[in-house]
C-alpha cells in the first residue's frame, strides 16, 4: 500500500501540470509588463534629441547615444575640473571637456609655475596651516580636558559661553577693527590667531573626552600619584588619537581653504599672500583681461586657468589625507553612539 502510493505520488511528480505552466507564464508576461516602462526610459536615455523629440523611441534606443551620460558625469566636480585644466582652450570655449581631457595640455599648469610668487605663496600656506592647525589643537585640548572632568566646577557654565560664541558673533567689522588696533595688519599673526579656536572642536573634543576615556583609568592613575598633566599626557591624549587626527584635519582644510581674512587683512605686504589668495587675482586677472596682481602668468582661457588652480591648491591638502584615514572614521564616530 506504501509503495503504490510513493509510486502514485513519483508520476504525479513527473507528470507536466498545466497549471502550474500557466501560471509560470501570466508570471513572466506581468514581469515583462513592469519592465517595459523601465525599458522604455532606457532607451530614450540613449538616443539622439530629434528622435525623442519626435516620439519616435520605444522599446529599442533611436540614434545611440550617450551625450546625456556625459552631462551626468559632467556634474562630478573634481573629475571635470581635473579634466579641463587638462585641455587645449578650445575643446573648453567649445564645452566639449567632461571625464576625459581634450586636446590634452598642461599650458595652464606651465602659466601657473612661470609665476615665483605662486611658489611663495604655497610656502606661506603651508605655514600658516601648520602653524594655525598646532596652536588650535593646543587650545582645543587646554579647554577641552578641564571641561571634560566631573569634579571641575562652573563646567557647564564655561561650556554654555563657548557655544554661545557659536551662534552669536561680533560680525566682519568688529573682527577687522580687533585686528587693526592689535597691530596685526599685514602679519602672518592676522591669518593664524583670530581663527585659531573653534567653538564646534572643543564641543567634540570634550565629548570624545567625557566618553571615550574611563573614569576607572583615571583614578587609578590617581592612586598611583599622577596629577592632571600627568594624566594630560600619559593616558588622555595616546588615547585620543583618533578625535585629534580628526581635529586637525578640520582645522587644516579650514585653514587652507581660507582666504576672505587675507583679502581683509593683508593689503600692502604681498609676499604675505596666501595661494588661495594670490589663485584668487589669477583668475579675477584672468575673467575680467586687467592687471590686479604683479604676476608673469600670461592671460589664458578663464575656464581652464579656473580649473587649473582648484586643481593645483586642491591637490596639497588631498595628499594630508591619506596619513589620517585610518583615525578619521573612528574620530568621527566617537560619542554618536552611546552605550
Amino acid at each position: 500500500m506504501r509503495a503504490s502510493t510513493v509510486r502514485s505520488a513519483s508520476l504525479s511528480k513527473g507528470r507536466l501540470d498545466i497549471w502550474d505552466v500557466l501560471i509560470r507564464f501570466v508570471l513572466i508576461v506581468v514581469s515583462l509588463i513592469c519592465l517595459l516602462p523601465f525599458l522604455h526610459v532606457v532607451s530614450k536615455s540613449l538616443s539622439s534629441d530629434s528622435f525623442v523629440i519626435a516620439n519616435k523611441v520605444f522599446l529599442w534606443p533611436q540614434g545611440f547615444t550617450i551625450e546625456a551620460y556625459k552631462k551626468i558625469f559632467a556634474d562630478v566636480p573634481f573629475l571635470h575640473v581635473v579634466s579641463k585644466s587638462l585641455s587645449s582652450d578650445s575643446f573648453v570655449i567649445a564645452n566639449k571637456v567632461f571625464l576625459w581631457p581634450q586636446g590634452f595640455t598642461i599650458e595652464a599648469y606651465k602659466k601657473i609655475f612661470a609665476d615665483a610668487s605662486i611658489l611663495r605663496s604655497l610656502y606661506i600656506s603651508v605655514i600658516v596651516t601648520v602653524l594655525f592647525t598646532i596652536l588650535g589643537m593646543i587650545l582645543t585640548i587646554c579647554a577641552a580636558y578641564p571641561l571634560s572632568r566631573a569634579q571641575f566646577k562652573g563646567r557647564r557654565v564655561i561650556t554654555f559661553i563657548f557655544l554661545f560664541t557659536m551662534y552669536f558673533s561680533g560680525g566682519i567689522i568688529p573682527d577687522y577693527m580687533n585686528i587693526n588696533n592689535l597691530g596685526l595688519m599685514d602679519t602672518i599673526w592676522s591669518l593664524i590667531l583670530p581663527l585659531s579656536f573653534s567653538a564646534f572642536n572643543l564641543l567634540i573634543m570634550k565629548t570624545s573626552l567625557t566618553h571615550g576615556i574611563p573614569v576607572s583609568l583615571e583614578e587609578s592613575a590617581r592612586i598611583d600619584g599622577a596629577g592632571h598633566f600627568r594624566i594630560l599626557f600619559s593616558i588622555v591624549l595616546p588615547l585620543s588619537k583618533p578625535i585629534m587626527a580628526t581635529l586637525a584635519l578640520f582645522y587644516a582644510v579650514g585653514r587652507w581653504n581660507a582666504y576672505q581674512d587675507a583679502l581683509f587683512y593683508i593689503k600692502h605686504e604681498t609676499s604675505l599672500r596666501p595661494l588661495q589668495l594670490k589663485l584668487y587675482y589669477l583668475v579675477i586677472q584672468a575673467s575680467e583681461s586687467f592687471q590686479l596682481e604683479a604676476t608673469t602668468v600670461s592671460l589664458s582661457n578663464p575656464e581652464v586657468l579656473k580649473a587649473s588652480v582648484v586643481v593645483f591648491a586642491t591637490l596639497p591638502i588631498l595628499c594630508v589625507y591619506p596619513f589620517v584615514q585610518k583615525y578619521f572614521v573612528q574620530g568621527v564616530m566617537l560619542g554618536a553612539v552611546k552605550e
